[in-house]
């Protein structure tokens, strides 16, 4: 049976729109960390995308340039949560201060820890076999 176009970029259409929505409405899969409370990450996720944190940082290497990698920030020397709350209220040169409740604020913090909690991802680590695995260097 063949599907005229019409009909089937209309089918395409309609699932397209109906996966977006299932990932941007629903805070959606956070990997359990210990310690990590899993339902503020996942809400925290939502916090990063509503404030566009992705446009000047990275995580695992990936987003802006603006701003640093913040996938192991949590855990740094002389980071971790108390720095990160600080910035978010105060702001820092480019970065602006966030109007963010306290809620949205633990709730990124929770957030980026699970992100630490993940491991590390600095793809200047790792090189690119012929198969298309990654090994680190």
């Amino acid at each position: 049976m063949i599907l005229k176009p019409a009909l089937a970029f209309s089918l395409l259409s309609v699932a397209f729109l109906t996966f977006s929505l299932s990932i941007y409405l629903k805070p959606g899969f956070v990997a359990a960390a210990l310690g990590v409370e899993k339902d503020k990450a996942s809400a925290g996720r939502l916090v990063w995308q509503k404030y566009n944190c992705q446009s000047c940082h990275q995580l695992y290497g990936l987003g802006g340039y603006l701003g640093p990698d913040l996938t192991n920030v949590y855990s740094m020397p002389g980071k971790g949560e108390n720095l990160i709350r600080a910035l978010l209220i105060t702001g820092v040169v480019q970065m602006p201060a966030f109007q963010m409740s306290e809620k949205e604020t633990d709730h990124l913090i929770e957030f980026l820890k699970q992100t630490d909690a993940s491991g590390s991802a600095d793809p200047r680590g790792f090189s690119i076999l012929s198969s298309g695995m990654t090994i680190r260097k």
